[in-house]
């Protein structure tokens, strides 16, 4: 792989910080590197692989035709400013946000479902919410040969999706609690802190958070299957990393839990940790800090045979965000389709 000159909005934040861990655990070269921020960040000084880069703020004028990559984790107001302003000069622009996602001009991949979307970009890629994410994984390998028509999910959403403040907010919630005081963080709608909260983002007028529907228009979007019903409820719990979903799925044809985890094994990208009789599943402690995606607790559904529900996790920061984009910056090189 060649190297590129690499440009991050949202460089001292949490997935910012851990896109460039990611960067050197997956030994990909970089050129030149920028941290791009707001002014309350800027000043802040990262260091990378043995260079200290100072942080600065972010403005149109920080963008030039020598950023070949530029990674946006920022604001979906952020992104559009600054998204349309990188893609004019050239760069391959990889955005973090929901601003992009449903662009029907602007592909939203997972390398390992629809890298093949990659080939029609116009210069922005989009990457998907972090609860997506796993769940298109899991049921992928399906759907490829048995296509899906319901599914019915419920998150159970870590705060480090919320970022680093909502992770300090649980840590110190959780101390005021255990010496018996109520000190909300105001990092969730609720007190996380030993509690579970119903909503995440602001409520549509159909009763549905914007986090939930963007699971169901984004899984439609990355498999291509505009007619798929999908219903989301989305809780915020009090773990720091690792978000885990309970999804119940129908599909075309009636399937079996020992045909869907045969399938679901031979995926690419997932993992099935599945055994009953050794009470093994996987948890969010499980997938903290790494790449996997996990797939447990697969079995068929007792009030509709044919239909089948399944537990799977994967870290929000890593394969939910950070690794994602990397994955997606590796895939387009293959394809030469980053501008020198």
């Amino acid at each position: 792989m060649e190297s590129y000159n690499i440009t991050v909005v949202g460089g001292a934040g949490i997935v910012g910080r851990e896109f460039l861990k990611v960067l050197d655990d997956r030994n990909v070269p970089v050129g030149r590197l920028r941290l791009l921020a707001t002014a309350r960040s800027a000043g802040k000084v990262v260091e990378f692989r043995g260079e200290k880069i100072t942080v600065e703020e972010t403005s149109p004028a920080s963008f030039g035709r020598d950023d070949h990559v530029v990674f946006l984790s920022a604001s979906g107001s952020a992104s559009k400013e600054y998204a349309p302003i990188a893609q004019a000069l050239g760069s391959f622009v990889i955005d973090d946000s929901s601003a992009y996602r449903m662009d029907p001009e602007v592909p939203l991949v997972i390398p390992e479902i629809n890298a093949g979307d990659l080939e029609w970009h116009r210069g922005i890629i989009s990457q998907p919410n972090c609860t997506t994410t796993p769940m298109v994984l899991a049921l992928n390998p399906i759907h490829r040969v048995n296509p899906l028509r319901r599914v019915i999910v419920s998150t159970y959403q870590a705060v480090a999706g919320a970022g680093a403040a909502a992770v300090a907010g649980l840590a110190a919630e959780s101390r005021a609690a255990l010496e018996g005081r109520h000190e909300p963080s105001g990092t969730q709608k609720r007190e996380i802190a030993f509690n579970a909260v119903p909503q995440i983002d602001v409520f549509a007028e159909d009763g549905y958070t914007k986090e939930e529907i963007k699971m169901a228009n984004e899984t439609r979007k990355i498999l291509h299957a505009p007619e798929i019903a999908i219903s989301a409820t989305c809780v915020r719990v009090p773990v720091f990393f690792g978000h885990a979903m309970s999804v119940w799925a129908e599909f075309e044809r009636p399937i079996g839990a020992a045909e869907a985890r045969a399938l679901i094994a031979a995926g690419e990208g997932v993992t099935v940790v599945d055994d009953p009789a050794s009470e093994a599943y996987p948890t969010p402690m499980d997938v903290a800090g790494t790449d996997a995606v996990l797939v447990g607790r697969i079995r068929g559904d007792s009030s509709l045979p044919g239909a089948i529900a399944l537990w799977t996790l994967t870290d929000s920061i890593r394969k939910g965000a950070a690794t994602n984009v990397v994955q997606i910056i590796e895939e387009a090189a293959r394809r030469g389709l980053i501008r020198r």
